[in-house]
């Protein structure tokens, strides 16, 4: 079936939102680039763990020495050093996990001991390999500043989709071209950019949204929101701002405290939580430790499960001086919405369904990469030289009524979205104006087009 013709409002119409997804794709391209290939790398942040950690593993299990033993050890190590956390031994021969704040009270060392108090090395947590990728999907590397780049090509990126949708929308045409690409050398690279995006659109935009949380404008008015909602039950699972992903705030950890006042032991609590079976890493915080995900209590020992999938994290608090359980916290006793964004992102993060969302994760990676690389080199095709080569502009305005509603919601859901279309306003009607060679080379100089 051959495609009808457009009337002069949908010709209009579809060249106006064809130079939206020409400009959001331009922008976006490097960032969902990166983002693809460090989000999928991500996806795999347990088994990078382990494998990171491959010489502490696998050690004798004769002569074992208590938790408390190997706690001390590790204080010898490095002295003056305050004891923070203990991880348990996620399989029988795994060294134990030590997390130290250091003498000067700012930096943070993970100590990892043998079973039989064996110091084998130490590392700082900031630079393991799955740290550093977090720091680079999420910020770029250059702190708040690159927190907003990312957030900013988040919201671009919706439009690249929403715009893209409309101009793959079939319009009366076959399927070929649509729901697969033609193999014609002219139009399989079209085709192959078009399809591709259809079928990842889905994907790309529940990604998206999963991320917001984390981020610095949108995730901050988030929060807000849900303190003055009273949407808060239990403690937030996740962080805001640039440190995505992270798993705990350093500038809180350095408050660790002497355990020195508690009868129960690490020791005491180590069996205690050995025998919850929580899924790993399992991490036991000293009384008076307290970071972003577990409040401090100086009577309290905390047993917190941090696996990736956070539906399943566990927070247990033991009395220090009777060891009896005083509170205990699942995914179930926090609020809807909490409830909500710890599947959304732990679907993001590929750990809901283990491998099979690992799967779609590392596919829908590929995708996106499939599209930046289609697009980019459709335009260097399409490119004159001396101009950026931007889709002209229509001979008639486009009626956009419908548009401009998508557009405002979008601006009103998304802060840091609305600056930005402000900004181009601002630039389009004072700056530009007083640059016509650059109005020129950026495609905004308006002339007769025929559709």
């Amino acid at each position: 079936m051959s495609s009808s013709p457009l009337s002069a409002d949908g010709a209009a119409l579809y060249r106006t939102l064809w130079r939206w997804h020409f400009y959001a794709g331009l922008f976006v391209i490097p960032f969902i680039l990166i983002l693809s290939v460090t989000g999928a790398l991500y996806l795999f942040k347990p088994q990078i763990d382990r494998w990171e950690e491959r010489r502490f593993q696998g050690l004798p299990v004769e002569r074992v020495l208590s938790p408390n033993a190997q706690v001390d050890a590790a204080l010898a190590a490095f002295p003056n050093a305050r004891f923070h956390h203990y991880r348990l031994p996620e399989k029988r021969g795994d060294a134990a996990l030590v997390h130290l704040t250091l003498a000067d009270g700012e930096t943070m060392r993970d100590v990892f001991v043998s079973p039989q108090g064996q110091v084998l090395g130490s590392r700082n947590p900031d630079e393991k390999i799955s740290r550093l990728l977090s720091r680079i999907h999420g910020s770029l590397l250059i702190g708040k500043v690159g927190d907003w780049l990312v957030e900013l090509a988040a919201c671009w990126a919706m439009v690249m989709i929403l715009t893209g949708l409309y101009l793959w929308w079939p319009k009366g045409r076959g399927l070929a071209g649509v729901i697969w690409p033609r193999l014609q050398p002219k139009a399989f690279l079209r085709d192959l950019h078009a399809v591709t995006g259809f079928w990842v659109s889905s994907l790309a935009f529940v990604l998206l949204l999963t991320g917001l949380p984390w981020s610095n404008v949108w995730g901050d008015a988030f929060d807000w929101t849900r303190g003055q909602m009273g949407w808060v039950k239990g403690e937030r699972s996740w962080q805001t701002g640039a440190a995505l992903h992270a798993d705990h705030d350093h500038g809180a950890m350095a408050k660790a405290a002497v355990v020195g006042g508690a009868t129960v032991s690490l020791a005491d609590i180590v069996a205690i939580a050995q025998k919850e079976g929580l899924p790993s890493p399992v991490r036991i915080m000293a009384p008076g430790t307290g970071d972003w995900s577990a409040k401090a209590d100086a009577n309290l020992w905390t047993v917190q499960s941090m696996t990736q999938n956070r539906p399943d994290r566990v927070i247990i608090r033991y009395d220090a001086i009777t060891g009896n359980e005083a509170s205990r916290e699942t995914a179930a006793d926090k609020h809807i919405i909490d409830r909500v964004v710890g599947y959304g992102i732990a679907w993001h993060e590929g750990q809901l369904f283990g491998w099979v969302n690992q799967l779609i994760g590392v596919l829908t990676a590929l995708a996106l990469i499939t599209l930046t690389v289609t697009g980019f080199l459709m335009w260097r095709r399409r490119k004159p030289e001396g101009a950026l080569g931007a889709p002209p502009v229509p001979a008639v305005p486009a009626r956009m009524r419908g548009v401009v509603a998508i557009m405002a919601v979008l601006a009103v859901l998304l802060p840091l979205f609305a600056l930005s279309l402000a900004a181009l306003w601002l630039i389009d009607r004072f700056l530009l104006p007083q640059l016509p060679q650059a109005a020129t080379w950026l495609g905004l100089t308006k002339r007769p087009v025929s559709p």
